[in-house]
């Protein structure tokens, strides 16, 4: 697929409620603009979008992973913005298990699923991609998110996808549930 662009976006929290923390919380996020095949057009069959986003997901997530620095990955998110002359499904064919796989790839390896949000919307828009833990959704402390504004995208016949990296929790979380350090077994769950 054609990239029209992509934008980088860091987000570094070095405090909160006024006490600083020993390591900041980056999150950040790579989104490619690309052209939508199908826009203005139903079909039928969206393999060829899954497929492509195999390429897409390498170059974005390592992308991501750069900005992400010297900071390991501990939480994940994906999302996509569909040009208002496509459907959300374009979206979501391009951020299925093969886009997924590869984001877990680059950031060392992951257990849970990535959380995800797609949505139609016209250029300017913004979009809130959430985060949870890479190894285990159950992770309370990393139950977060990361807004991205779109200044010119997607065009109608675009799609805006995306890959968010966080290297850690909330500042100051304090809810409770299991701790990251807590996380064992194949599946992620103690």
């Amino acid at each position: 697929m054609h990239i029209r662009k992509i934008i980088t976006v860091v987000d570094e929290a070095r405090s909160e409620a006024g006490i600083a923390a020993a390591t900041p919380l980056r999150k950040v996020a790579a989104v490619a603009i690309v052209g939508n095949p199908f826009a203005g057009r139903y079909q039928d069959d969206l393999s060829s979008l899954v497929t492509a986003s195999a390429a897409l997901g390498e170059e974005i997530s390592t992308i991501a992973r750069a900005a992400l620095g010297p900071y390991p990955v501990e939480s994940y998110g994906k999302g996509a913005v569909i040009g208002l002359s496509g459907e959300q499904e374009h979206g979501v064919a391009l951020l299925t298990t093969v886009f997924g796989n590869v984001i877990r790839a680059t950031a060392g390896g992951g257990k849970a699923w990535v959380s995800s949000l797609t949505k139609r919307a016209a250029p300017g828009a913004a979009i809130d991609v959430p985060l949870a833990h890479k190894d285990a959704l159950y992770v309370r402390s990393h139950y977060d998110g990361i807004t991205i504004a779109l200044p010119d995208a997607p065009l109608p016949d675009e799609i805006a996808i995306i890959c968010a990296y966080a290297n850690r929790g909330r500042l100051n979380h304090r809810v409770g549930g299991l701790a990251s350090h807590e996380i064992k077994g194949e599946d992620g769950l103690v």
